[in-house]
């Protein structure tokens, strides 16, 4: 950016020279700063002059030029890199945060955050004010270029300087209510995207799709008024300052031909007209970007807020390992509500389950089952009581060292658009998926033979959300995936729902027939896959918790 001053200088300074020794070469030829040139190039009659300041004048305006050029891809490749390093750290505090915060928010406020908002802070707040500091400089040394050729013109063009700075101040209260805007309903029309995409089948079935397009037009159209706005606002005063500018060096030039030898005014005037040529794109840019700024205000807070997430400390911890589990899982006077202001889902829970043990829970809808199986996996922590783990209290400090131990499987399965295969080794890269062990689990979720039976096996894709697969198959991929995670926790929250009583049987068996060691915990869809479990907790509306036996639920 300095530098590319300095060539502004030299380029506008060179116009003086340039036009004098076109208009008058005897004048140029006598002056002092010129005679180390004449020597230089051995130039003996003034007319002699007029190359060699000719190609400097054109080297100045193009080496200015190189420079701009070059100062304005470096300038646009940092905007976009920050705006990288912004989006990707805010995906990464975002998918560290606790189940808890997930739950209280909507995703597209977040997904908006990611990418449009941060999008908009990169066009509006990052790139303005590279290109503001940018511009100061480059103003600073036309100035100072202007001032040593006259100082009526730099007078002139402080005048300009003051006009943008009257526009801003009049137009900034309508930047910021379409900034507002702006955020506003671009995390609407995502919100309306991904529940209107979310939903197909019940959109089609329904006949909601107007609904939908309802929404997402209203929002579009708001968010496209306000950006429309703030862009005229911001482009306007370029065209009232280019007439104005032109109109005061137009009477600046008849001023002072009418005091001077027109000739000798032609330097000034090529000085002039050029620094103005060079001065007003860099107010008008300027101007443009403190508005920019103004006009991405809204969305700029909702990233900082992003940003602000705090990361857990086990990040910093790259060679932890699990805690300890010998014994036993212990809730010790465990209690939970969501909010101070909701009722509670538990109340002073107590119970062991020993390691190896098959545990079921039963209870009425509403009753807490998932809920204290999401207390189990500390997706939430206990309201009050503890949560420990061979007497170890699991807390803030040591929770993800505990899920460590478990895998999970819902009810409903989230399956991305990629292969079986990736979907089974979930979250590792494709080059260290352990082929052998993907098929064995694929086995033991009874769904090995449904894969082979399929022209590209393990390698066929799943479609969005798993959209080319049954709710059974989905089900069986999602027990693969937590079977391929080694772990010896297993945690089943309804997760044969979706299957028939035969191949629920055959799931149930294979999974009794795993490593010894492993500690399951079911919530079944069927009490008959109860049937060989250790112990059978059922939870009461009362939200207390009691050990019940196989035949004793059957029987009612």
């Amino acid at each position: 950016m300095l530098f590319a001053s300095l060539l502004e200088i030299a380029s506008i300074s060179a116009v003086l020279p340039f036009l004098g020794v076109l208009t008058s070469p005897e004048k140029v030829f006598e002056y002092e700063l010129v005679q180390p040139l004449v020597q230089f190039f051995e130039i003996t009659t003034p007319r002699q002059l007029i190359l060699p300041v000719t190609f400097i004048f054109i080297s100045a305006i193009i080496l200015a030029g190189i420079i701009r050029l070059l100062l304005l891809y470096t300038m646009l490749k940092m905007a976009q890199l920050t705006g990288s390093d912004l989006s990707n750290n805010i995906y990464r505090r975002t998918l560290y945060q606790d189940y808890s915060t997930h739950v209280k928010r909507n995703s597209s406020a977040v997904i908006n955050g990611i990418i449009s908002k941060t999008d908009a802070v990169v066009g509006g707040v990052i790139t303005p004010i590279i290109f503001l500091i940018s511009s100061c400089i480059l103003l600073i040394g036309i100035m100072v270029a202007l001032f040593a050729i006259d100082i009526i013109s730099l007078s002139v063009f402080i005048g300009f300087g003051l006009i943008y700075i009257g526009v801003y101040v009049y137009t900034k209260s309508f930047l910021k209510e379409n900034s507002k805007s702006i955020a506003e309903e671009s995390t609407i029309r995502i919100k309306s995207l991904q529940e209107g995409l979310g939903g197909i089948r019940d959109v089609l079935i329904d006949g909601t799709q107007e609904f939908y397009c309802r929404i997402f037009k209203n929002a579009d159209l708001s968010m496209r008024r306000a950006s429309a706005n703030n862009r005229f606002i911001a482009a306007s005063p370029k065209y009232v300052v280019e007439a104005v500018g032109v109109t005061l060096i137009a009477i600046l030039a008849f001023v002072l031909v009418q005091s001077s030898d027109g000739l000798d005014v032609i330097p000034i005037l090529g000085a002039l007209a050029l620094g103005a040529q060079k001065l007003f794109p860099l107010l008008q840019q300027s101007y443009a970007s403190i508005s920019a700024m103004k006009g991405a205000k809204s969305s700029f807070e909702d990233v900082i807020d992003l940003l602000e997430q705090e990361l857990p400390d086990f990040i910093a911890e790259s060679n932890s390992s699990p805690v300890d589990f010998k014994k036993s899982i212990e809730i010790k006077n465990l209690s939970f509500q969501y909010s101070k202001e909701s009722p509670q889902v538990l109340k002073n829970v107590n119970f062991t389950i020993n390691k190896g043990e098959t545990i079921g829970f039963i209870g009425e809808t509403g009753s807490g089952k998932s809920t204290l199986l999401d207390i189990l996996m500390r997706l939430f922590p206990p309201s009050s009581g503890n949560l420990l783990v061979d007497n170890q209290v699991i807390d803030h400090n040591n929770y993800r060292q505990w899920q460590m131990h478990i895998a999970h499987v819902p009810q409903s399965i989230y399956l991305f658009d990629s292969t079986i295969e990736e979907n089974i080794a979930f979250g590792v890269s494709k080059e260290l998926i352990d082929h052998e062990r993907v098929r064995k689990v694929s086995e033991y979720a009874q769904i090995s033979d449904m894969i082979d039976s399929l022209k590209d096996g393990y390698l066929t894709f799943v479609g969005e959300r798993g959209v080319r697969l049954s709710g059974g198959q989905r089900q069986r991929i999602g027990i693969a995936r937590a079977l391929y995670k080694k772990a010896d926790v297993l945690i089943l929250d309804e997760a044969t729902s979706a299957l028939d009583s035969k191949t629920e049987k055959m799931v149930i068996k294979a999974l009794e027939g795993l490593e010894t060691n492993m500690t399951i915990l079911i919530i079944a869809h069927r009490l008959s896959t109860l049937k060989n479990c250790n112990k059978i907790f059922s939870l009461s509306e009362n939200k207390n918790i009691r050990i019940v036996n196989y035949e004793e639920i059957k029987n009612g």
